[in-house]
Order: C-alpha cells, then sequence, then structure tokens
C-alpha cells in the first residue's frame, strides 16, 4: 500500500511541474510565492498618498513634520527574509515620463545603459536575470531591433545568441556582413517569464530607451525584426509578412541627418518555425544589401 502512496505522489508531482512548465514558469527564483496582487495595490495606495492635494499634506518645514518615506511592498510577516525588496512599479504614463526623461538624458551609450539599468519603472526587471543592452558595433552601419531577449540571452546578458542569434548570424554572413559590424538590440530589455510576450505597456516602458538607442548609434538603414518591433518602432498596423521588403523613413528628429532608412524582416525565431519562409528573407537580405551599397558609395 505504502508504494502505491509513493506511486501516486510521484505522479501527482510530475503533473504538477508539467502544469508549471504549460503555464510559462519555467524557473524558480525564490523558495516561497510572492503576492505580486497585493504588492501592486500597496504600491497603488503608496502613490495615491503621494498625490494627494497639497491641502492634504503639512506644510511645515520641520522634518518631525515632513512626509513618511513610501513605504516599500509587503510580501508577508514571516517573509521579509525570505524575499529582496524589489519595487513593483505600476505602468503608467508617469513610468512612460520617467523613461523618457532618462534616455534623453543620456549623452552615449554607456550612459544609456547605466540609465537603463537605475529605471526601475518595469516589473520585467524583478524576473529577470540580467538586462540585455546592445551588442555590435557602436558606430554600425545597419541596426536590427527584435522583440525581447529569451532565455540563453537572459542568462548571457547578450541578444540573439541563441538559436535564433546563430541563424541570424549565418544570414549576415551571407551577404557580407560580420556580427560585430551591425548593432542588435531589443524593444524591450529585459526577459519576460516564461518567453511570453511583452504586454503592450511594458513595451511602451521601454520604448524611449531603444529609441535613445537608435539615435545615438545613426545608423544608415534599420530593420525590424518580427511583427512586434515593426509595430513598436515604425508604428505598422499590419502583419510581417504584408509590409516585410517595403522599406519607410524612421525620424528621430527634424534635421535633413535625422532620418535613416528602415525597413522589416521576418525574425530568425520565425524562420526556425518556418524554413519555407526562408525564401522571403533571402530576398529581403538582397535588398538590404543593394541599399547599404548604395548608401556607402561616394557620393
Amino acid at each position: 500500500m505504502s508504494a502505491e502512496i509513493q506511486s501516486t505522489a510521484s505522479h501527482a508531482a510530475i503533473a504538477l511541474l508539467e502544469w508549471y512548465r504549460a503555464a510559462g514558469i519555467d524557473v524558480v527564483l525564490e523558495e516561497r510565492p510572492r503576492d505580486r496582487f497585493a504588492e501592486t495595490q500597496a504600491e497603488i495606495e503608496a502613490r495615491r498618498a503621494r498625490n494627494a492635494s497639497p491641502s492634504a499634506r503639512p506644510a511645515s518645514a520641520d522634518p518631525s513634520h515632513a512626509p513618511a518615506p513610501t513605504a516599500k511592498p509587503i510580501a508577508g510577516p514571516s517573509d521579509s527574509a525570505a524575499f529582496p525588496t524589489s519595487r513593483v512599479a505600476v505602468p503608467d504614463d508617469i513610468a512612460v515620463a520617467d523613461a523618457r526623461e532618462r534616455a534623453r538624458s543620456a549623452a552615449n551609450l554607456a550612459e544609456l545603459q547605466a540609465a537603463l539599468a537605475d529605471f526601475d519603472g518595469c516589473n520585467l526587471r524583478i524576473t529577470a536575470k540580467s538586462i540585455v543592452f546592445g551588442d555590435g558595433s557602436e558606430t554600425a552601419d545597419v541596426m536590427f531591433v527584435g522583440e525581447a531577449p529569451g532565455r540563453e540571452e537572459d542568462a548571457a546578458g547578450v541578444p540573439f545568441v541563441g538559436r535564433s542569434g546563430q541563424l541570424l548570424n549565418r544570414m549576415l554572413a551571407a551577404i557580407g556582413l560580420e556580427r560585430e559590424a551591425v548593432r542588435v538590440t531589443n524593444t524591450v530589455p529585459w526577459r519576460p517569464p516564461g518567453n511570453r510576450p511583452p504586454t503592450p505597456a511594458e513595451t511602451q516602458i521601454c520604448l524611449p530607451f531603444v529609441q535613445r538607442h537608435i539615435e545615438l548609434v545613426r545608423p544608415k538603414l534599420l530593420v525590424c525584426l518580427g511583427s512586434p518591433a515593426s509595430k513598436a518602432i515604425l508604428g505598422s498596423q499590419e502583419g510581417i509578412l504584408r509590409i516585410r521588403g517595403q522599406w519607410t523613413t524612421y525620424s528621430f528628429g527634424i534635421e535633413a541627418d535625422e532620418a535613416i532608412d528602415a525597413t522589416a524582416m521576418l525574425h530568425p525565431a520565425y524562420l526556425l518555425r518556418q524554413p519555407a519562409q526562408k525564401r522571403l528573407a533571402w530576398r529581403d537580405l538582397m535588398a538590404l544589401k543593394t541599399r547599404l551599397a548604395a548608401k556607402s558609395a561616394p557620393n
């Protein structure tokens, strides 16, 4: 009987792990679960207190009457030693404005990466292992922007190092480009848990950083890989199969040298799932090679 009970318990444990995997829970970060809803509610209440009307705030300059510091989210009376005190942000216009201000203040890529490291307005950073900022030449003629880091990228802190990154390297080599000669990044610098797609709010919050990234590199050609990046960067509302191969202009200012040619291509991860579509990617790569040659030719 004891053997049967043990076998049943083992099957139940395996079934539970399979359910976790199907739900996208593939990494254990802490020993006990956290109540994200309670933490978010605590942050909302703290923000409401900070945004209260001036008449409701003490007017005295006496430090003893100063507003109490914002309380950190509380996970539970017995959990304080088990969890890090990570701030849970509430995605809203304030977070976007904060990201825009931090990105605008960066004079170079090193400062932009430091500003991103200090930014706590996106909850993706809580579960991600590292910031996946960018890779490649800081003065590249061609810049590629994907959607979000995957497991391998999160572990390495470098974009496009997994299977899709290896395919991208082969695609670049096919038209005579070295990986080190181009710039690669993503619209979102943190891996979403379970490799789920970033939410529109998460993408919108991180967008000022990637826009400033493009502006600082100032490539001759900008390539958005996949539909999510094309929608976020180029404002496209159509699917990737409809817009791929078409060229448009991406502007980050009003001067003539603040507009660059931009296009959309199929993401390497999509090509791994749909290898028959590599013929379309080859056409786009050849068009990219031709346009780059024209841009690089002396006037």
